[in-house]
């Protein structure tokens, strides 16, 4: 379920391997995921293309260092045909619920396409839905009050023209650093509402210079300046797990950037942050905070109380008359919410699975959902790294999975509850002194879990997913007779 990134990861990994009766359903009208979705002025990737792209599918050029949305989506697609994932793929088709059959040992994955229902039986499921699916929005009273034009930054209205208007923008994270600096100088006046201030990096989005362009045609220049970047992407890792010494320093170059690019102390007070380097996502941008000293653009700290007919009103009492609200809010990531029922063995709902919150072994299995994988699940996000780095580890466990039962003659194969609560605890026991747990973000629960990250570092987790081990399983075989 799902062609973005992780569909086609899995999807490419099962055809090289000779499991080639893959079927990826996708809600959308094509594949590309998230990319197909977010079409927000601006849209790009704070991972260098190089890096944000497949190690088995790597082009001989990019255009830029940092792509672009349509970059990106194109290399989606070219991806996905040169590897024969494309014609796999059946758009618009929404799956209602996934249900595991003790008696066959399959699993029926029921949905809807053109308003016709539909009905399919699959030994293997794969949620490859992903995080970044399910726009969120402010729980602000009177929201639907409001009488102007609103939309989320996720779901762009590209028929609505901003030239002139009064624009809100609730929200500065990475969405908004990136749409901000794009429609500021079209509106009339833009006002952006912050919660929270953030840590920048200063991000060179530009052309991929001609020389190295030329170097990079060469295989071998590729790898290595892919392998560059990893190390040099992990660094942000290393400050986060070391928040007192080597995130000080971290902190320090964001600091100098930002103080570069905020000259005027009354705003650089507004917008800094006021928790340690890294707890929060860090965002890569040399625009954004020039965009705030703009005379047509205010930056506002106070609260949202509440929406009425005319646009926001502040803590302070103050009203922001506005023709068009922008919610550049994110998504609905911790609770992992599926977008189908999903029933596994007994009948037991992943919701009853996941009542003490969202948990899966290596974020991929769930004990009692035989044969089903999730891409991109609890654990596996990463502030200081590529995912495509992690669903290409993840597609190759799930091959190495169904690989591992077909040879031990098995139907399907469970992850055994003891093995799961095991690395469970051992990932959330290495958040411990992070600095992911120096204040409240989207990677945290209320009750203060971290159940979006992976704690450590990305040749950890490939080390990780290498090779399922036999005893971590319940290998269930086919029924008699």
């Amino acid at each position: 379920m799902g062609a973005g990134f992780g569909g086609i990861a899995v999807a490419a990994e099962l055809l090289r391997h000779g499991l080639d009766d893959v079927t990826l359903l996708e809600a959308a009208p094509e594949l590309g995921g998230t990319w197909f979705h977010n079409r927000y002025p601006g849209a790009a990737c704070d991972v260098p293309s190089h890096l944000y792209s497949y190690s088995f599918a790597q082009p001989p050029s990019w255009p830029r260092l940092f792509s672009r949305r349509d970059e990106i989506l194109r290399y989606a697609r070219e991806t996905a045909d040169a590897l024969g994932v494309t014609p796999r793929v059946v758009p618009d088709t929404t799956v209602t619920s996934c249900t595991w059959d003790e008696e066959s040992r399959t699993w029926t994955v029921r949905g809807r396409r053109g308003g016709r229902a539909e009905e399919r039986v699959a030994d293997a499921v794969v949620l490859a839905t992903g995080q970044l699916d399910k726009p969120a929005f402010p729980a602000l009273e009177g929201l639907a009050d409001f009488a102007g034009h609103s939309f989320h930054s996720a779901r762009w209205d590209q028929d609505y023209d901003l030239r002139g208007k009064r624009v809100a923008v609730i929200g500065t994270g990475a969405s908004a650093a990136q749409l901000v600096p794009e429609i500021a100088p079209l509106v009339d006046h833009l006002t952006v509402f912050q919660r929270t201030g953030n840590w920048f990096l200063p991000r060179p989005d530009r052309p991929v210079p001609a020389a190295l362009d030329r170097a990079l045609r060469l295989p071998w220049a590729r790898r290595l300046w892919r392998r560059f970047l990893y190390h040099g992407i992990e660094l942000i890792t290393l400050c986060i797990r070391h928040p007192r010494t080597v995130g000080r320093v971290g902190a320090l170059l964001s600091a100098a950037h930002m103080r570069c690019q905020l000259p005027d102390p009354e705003l650089r007070r507004k917008a800094w942050p006021d928790y340690p380097f890294g707890c929060k996502r860090v965002l890569l941008s040399s625009d954004f905070l020039p965009a705030l000293r703009r005379p047509n653009v205010e930056l506002v700290t106070e609260p949202i109380t509440r929406m009425t007919r005319e646009g926001p009103i502040t803590e302070d009492g103050r009203l922001h008359a506005v023709d068009c609200v922008i919610h550049a809010t994110g998504f609905r990531t911790n609770t992992f919410m599926l977008p189908m029922a999903v029933r596994g063995r007994g009948g037991r709902s992943i919701e009853e699975a996941w009542a003490r919150g969202a948990r899966a072994h290596l974020g991929i299995m769930v004990p009692g959902f035989p044969s089903l994988f999730l891409m991109y699940g609890p654990n596996t996000n990463t502030s200081g790294g590529s995912v495509l780095f992690f669903l290409e580890a993840q597609a190759a466990y799930v091959r190495r999975a169904l690989q591992l039962a077909r040879r031990a003659g098995a139907s399907a194969l469970d992850v055994r509850p003891e093995v799961e609560e095991a690395g469970v605890e051992a990932v959330r026991a290495r958040f411990s002194g992070t600095a992911w747990q120096s204040c409240s973000s989207w990677y945290r629960t209320p009750d203060g879990r971290d159940v979006a990250n992976w704690p450590g570092y990305m040749g950890e987790y490939a080390d990780r997913t290498r090779e399922p081990e036999p005893a971590d399983f319940r290998f269930l075989r086919p029924q008699a007779g």
